[in-house]
């Protein structure tokens, strides 16, 4: 049975998330509001993709889907706004409840499926949600919402301004990753583990590997919701567009080219996807081609993808 990963390259992370934890004083100290936006919006989709590589990398649940949860949580801010309701805890207690219940029905019926076919029913169930927003006239359908004011919570933990968004992001991702590192270390992790590699062994042990699948999709499509409320709060625009199945191909993307199975290899992937994306864009107008050539060179010959590279660096 494979080990977690991210017990080599305990400096890198730590100096990593140093740099995260300073980056807004960098940024205000050197006048880069644009590289603020741009480090949070990468750490919310990091967020995103770590919550993919929970069912993904650890559990081989290969879900083209999974954006539908971050759409979600974005409208769970969008939907009461709309109607001058601004309170943060309702915003957070609502898309954690949508996104349980949404993963669970839906979950039950996709992991009853597998390989291709689990692919397929989780871009069905993706796609009918996107297509039950793009038809709600009444919330903008694919014209969007607008979000006039951030969710509200008392002023100590507000998220007015960008560093105090910032915050509450990078804040959220600490949460994610040490949930993480510990779910996958426990008994329910090893079994999420064992029956990606031989599930009839595990079951055979006597494990209900369904119920601990279901429960972990459960888990990762809540996470994902909770990124779609700070991704809500950081664009004050909202539109089914963000849930999109072409959406849900970038973030597996991330979890590859940051390293599936990982810990932190999503937040890597996540970062270094926008951050290329941006670089490229600013030499080029022809800069997908550019870009879906890296891709596949990374996807190609980067095994184990940036994760494993930097593991490296303690050796």
């Amino acid at each position: 049975m494979a080990k977690p990963s991210g017990t080599r390259s305990v400096k890198v992370y730590l100096g990593m998330l140093f740099l995260l934890g300073i980056a807004p004083l960098l940024f205000q100290w050197t006048n880069q509001p644009f590289l603020l936006d741009l480090l949070s919006r990468g750490l919310i989709i990091g967020i995103a993709a770590l919550s993919l590589n929970l069912i993904l990398g650890y559990g081989g649940m290969i879900s083209l889907g999974h954006v539908a949860y971050l759409g979600i949580g974005a409208y769970c801010v969008g939907i009461p706004a709309y109607y001058d309701i601004y309170d943060g805890w309702i915003h957070l207690s609502l898309a954690i409840f949508t996104c349980a219940l949404f993963a669970l029905i839906t979950g039950a019926v996709s992991l009853r499926t597998k390989g291709v076919y689990f692919i397929m029913i989780t871009m069905a169930f993706s796609q009918m949600i996107y297509f039950i927003f793009l038809s709600l006239e009444e919330y903008g359908a694919d014209d969007g919402l607008v979000i006039y004011a951030r969710s509200e919570f008392p002023i100590w933990m507000n998220m007015e301004g960008a560093v105090s968004l910032y915050y509450w992001i990078f804040g959220l991702l600490i949460l994610t990753l040490f949930f993480i590192h510990r779910l996958v270390r426990s008994r329910f992790g090893r079994v999420i583990i064992g029956s990606k590699y031989n599930d009839l062994r595990m079951q055979s042990l006597g494990f209900n590997t369904y119920g601990y699948r279901l429960t972990c999709y459960v888990i990762s499509a809540v996470i994902c919701g909770l990124a779609g409320v700070l991704l809500g709060n950081f664009t004050s625009f909202i539109s089914p567009e963000m849930m999109s199945w072409t959406r849900s191909g970038e973030l597996i993307f991330m979890v590859i080219i940051g390293g599936a199975g990982s810990l932190f290899g999503p937040l890597f992937g996540a970062l270094s996807f926008l951050f290329l994306e941006e670089a490229l864009s600013l030499i080029t107008i022809y800069w997908h081609l550019i870009f879906g050539g890296l891709l596949i060179a990374l996807v190609l010959f980067g095994k184990g993808g940036i994760d494993a590279w930097l593991s490296k660096l303690d050796k």
